[in-house]
């Protein structure tokens, strides 16, 4: 792949400035070239110009034969700035110091510094002397790093050196550039009724040129599995939900959806898994313009912990729908989140649409911390339609306290003698 060398205006310190130097620092900045665009101009037959438009359009050998009313042309053109810098992609720079006089000059050590907000980094790929350097020849450098900061960005070049009298002479130069932000990112978490989390990633292209988004996942923390939910099952293998070509056009806005479920080792212990709120990590890599790669990683991402209370009960098993007045099973999970030992009292409240079959105030005996126990529960409905399973009750005899379990899940309820399928 072709790559352009652009050169770049340097600032020298004041005091350095008086002094004539026998050796000359150049900085150049690599990237990419860009495809030629051009603005096509054209008429109508019956206008004044007639075809000659359409004519200096096909000789143009900017053009694309055939296709000359497209923007886009064949030839790569070479950017005449400095260009935008995003954070997540790799800055390389060329360095070369030349030997301008007709001396040779001794220990010349030259070290680039990258100077940000927050710290000070060493690029030189060697903090080695060179011992001599003849007239007109040079020595050169290239420095990469992955940018992980937004703001200004100064690059601080500094030369050292020794003339043949044994002087010693020192000057450095500073090149400023800012970085910008590639992608805005918005996170939003949806609690399921299990202990499964959801989220929900928008992700937004705020640069002015399309991105191929060539990966978008989620590095979950050390208690979850993770299940990406933006594939369509097609065959054996699931397609993408964005299509083979996944471009993200500037300010458009993608939305990625993750279901998160606890590991088995972790799934009983309903203490630990009620506390956590970190749940992982985004890793976005995307190319842009001619492959020009940039890579993102979110901080931690951390939910709002949901509040079970001493008891959570939940429903393992439900059907989606049910006949009429015939009696349908439920499972349910009661797990004790307190720090102490229970003992419960199963009590069921008939709503004016579903009817318990059993007995209330059953007991279900001990249950100790972070403990959990399966019951299944026999009911009907007497009212059509999408009906709300509510009247479960728990009691805990040794603190007489009640815990109230309404709106747990919802049931299709439908006519015996009807078609499911109308």
């Amino acid at each position: 792949m072709q790559v352009k060398v652009q050169a770049d205006s340097g600032k020298m310190d004041v005091n350095q400035a008086k002094q004539e130097h026998l050796l000359a620092l150049k900085v150049m900045r690599l990237t990419k070239p860009t495809l030629f665009t051009n603005m096509p101009v054209t008429c109508e037959d019956r206008d004044l110009p007639g075809d000659l438009f359409g004519h200096l359009m096909k000789e143009d050998p900017s053009t694309i034969k055939g296709a000359e009313t497209i923007m886009l042309g064949e030839m790569l053109t070479l950017p005449q700035n400095f260009g935008n810098i995003f954070l997540g992609e790799t800055f390389s720079s060329y360095i070369s110091v030349h030997n301008d006089s007709t001396q040779i000059v001794k220990d010349i050590l030259v070290k680039a510094d990258l100077q940000t907000s927050s710290q000070r980094l060493n690029l030189s790929a060697s903090n080695s002397a060179v011992s001599d350097l003849n007239p007109e020849c040079c020595i050169d450098d290239v420095i990469h790093h992955e940018v992980k900061e937004i703001g200004t960005h100064i690059l601080v070049c500094a030369v050292s050196y020794t003339t043949q009298t044994g002087e010693k002479l020192y000057f450095r130069k500073f090149f400023k550039f800012q970085v910008l932000k590639p992608l805005d990112v918005k996170t939003k978490f949806y609690n399921a009724e299990t202990d499964e989390v959801f989220l929900e990633a928008q992700i937004q292209n705020i640069t002015t040129s399309p991105m191929f988004m060539e990966k978008v996942s989620l590095e979950p923390s050390i208690m979850y599995n993770v299940t990406e939910l933006n594939t369509v099952s097609t065959g054996e293998e699931g397609a993408s939900t964005f299509g083979k070509m996944s471009y993200l056009q500037p300010m458009d806005t993608r939305q990625y959806l993750y279901c998160l479920k606890p590991k088995p080792e972790f799934a009983e212990k309903a203490g630990v898994i009620k506390g956590v709120t970190v749940i992982g990590k985004l890793d976005i890599v995307w190319k842009t313009n001619l492959g020009e790669r940039g890579r993102l990683q979110t901080s931690q991402l951390q939910r709002m912990a949901p509040g079970y209370g001493d008891v959570r009960l939940s429903l393992e098993l439900i059907p989606d729908t049910v006949n009429l007045e015939e009696p349908f099973d439920i499972t349910c999970k009661i797990t004790n989140c307190s720090e102490r030992t229970m003992d419960l009292v199963l009590e069921m409240c008939n709503t004016s649409s579903i009817h318990w079959c059993g007995i209330s105030g059953r007991q279900l005996g001990k249950l100790n911390p972070s403990s959990s126990l399966y019951i299944t529960l026999k009911l009907l409905s007497s009212v059509q339609g999408l009906q709300s399973i509510s009247g479960l009750r728990l009691t805990d005899t040794f603190l007489k306290r009640t815990y109230e379990y309404d709106d747990i899940a919802q049931v299709c309820v439908v006519c015996s003698h009807m078609n499911p399928e109308s």
